[in-house]
């Protein structure tokens, strides 16, 4: 069984359909916005600093030090070191492509699923596959 870390933004409106489906089709499933398995929530900035989109740089590097900044970067490269497989479920941001980013110089396998086309990137070349789709993702991860 493969064991997969999705990565996608808190914003996709379809990141829990691909967690549901990929557990049922048998993997292994990180799901950031609930790291635990349980109703607890993933990180949020909120609970670094209910002011943080008021933040300087200066005050931007110092949350990160935060314990809660701190665990849930913990928690999140904890389960990258854990998974075979990284799905960048777009549309995404940062911190997805930076996941998926690591887990290739990591020599993990890493696929982008977009629905819909927004724009094209030439540098999705860098991972191993781009699809349409929950179907065509199980495909690409049977090879």
């Amino acid at each position: 069984m493969k064991k997969i870390y999705l990565a996608s933004s808190w914003r996709n409106s379809i990141q829990q359909k691909y967690v549901k489906l990929l557990r049922e089709a048998g993997f292994e499933v990180y799901d950031f916005k609930h790291p635990t398995n349980t109703e607890m929530l993933g990180f949020h900035w909120e609970d670094v600093d209910k002011k943080f989109r008021e933040w300087s740089v200066k005050d931007y590097q110092q949350g990160l030090t935060h314990s809660v900044s701190e665990l849930g970067f913990k928690r999140d490269l904890d389960a990258m070191l854990w998974a075979d497989v990284c799905v960048l479920l777009l549309p995404c941001g940062r911190s997805a492509h930076a996941e998926a980013g690591w887990m290739k110089g990591a020599g993990k396998r890493v696929f982008v699923v977009m629905e819909h086309l927004e724009e094209p990137e030439l540098m999705y070349k860098l991972f191993d596959g781009v699809c349409s789709g929950i179907e065509e993702l199980l495909e690409m991860l049977k090879e």
